[in-house]
């Protein structure tokens, strides 16, 4: 899943402000888009991220140099692997994100749509199958280990990524395509594993509504 290329997404024709400009026209890009944030830049370089949560407190005569301190300084580079990049924008409750080169100069934008679209279009999402979601100490869990598991009980991993990390527990959620899903649930036990859920991709997508508010309008599929 982490070989999916993203860096065909990045939008070059969004703005960016110098740190010495007035606000006006940062006031207007807010007002005429649904964008969150907008990157500044300083001598050429990335220094943070004016947030449309701020709009209110916005004077048009008044320089963006005023607004230093209050700026946001998340980013990715065109290294980001999608997956991360999703987790920026839901960190940050973003729908915008600046991808930087190696200097710090803002390359362009991901727009949230643009990556979620892509992400409800592998074959996490599109194949038919289950999704389990398992938990082991993170000292003794192997992705290794993990595929043997699903590919023993004559199944297939379409994809499994890391969802929590805590108390020295990891939670893996898995694709699996194949019919032996209660056979595969239950050599993961006998592995040690702790079985979280287990269920049809259906009820999987449901459930991903319901918890996640703040994805909730882009995972509707």
């Amino acid at each position: 899943m982490n070989g999916m290329n993203i860096q065909d997404k990045i939008l070059y024709s969004l703005p960016v402000f110098g740190v010495a400009e007035k606000l006006d026209k940062v006031i207007t890009f807010f007002e005429e888009t649904t964008f969150s944030h907008v990157a500044v830049i300083e001598e050429g370089l990335f220094l943070g991220l004016l947030s449309e949560c701020d709009l209110a407190c916005f004077d048009p005569d008044s320089s963006i140099e005023e607004f230093r301190h209050q700026l946001e300084t998340f980013s990715v580079t065109g290294d980001t692997l999608w997956l991360d990049v999703l987790e920026k924008f839901a960190r940050n409750e973003a729908n915008i994100l600046p991808v930087l080169d190696r200097t710090q100069k803002v390359l362009g934008y991901y727009d949230l749509n643009d990556i979620v679209s892509l992400f409800i279009a592998t074959p996490f999402f599109t194949e038919p199958g289950g999704i389990l979601i398992i938990s082991k100490g993170i000292r003794d869990y192997s992705m290794s280990e993990i595929s043997q598991i699903v590919e023993s009980n004559n199944s297939r991993l379409l994809g499994a990524f890391v969802t929590d990390n805590a108390n020295d527990l990891i939670q893996v959620t898995l694709k699996i395509n194949g019919t032996n899903l209660n056979e595969v649930i239950q050599t993961f036990r006998r592995y040690g594993y702790t079985i979280l859920s287990g269920t049809n991709d259906d009820q999987f997508m449901e459930d991903l509504k319901q918890r996640s508010e703040y994805l909730d309008k882009y995972l509707n599929v």
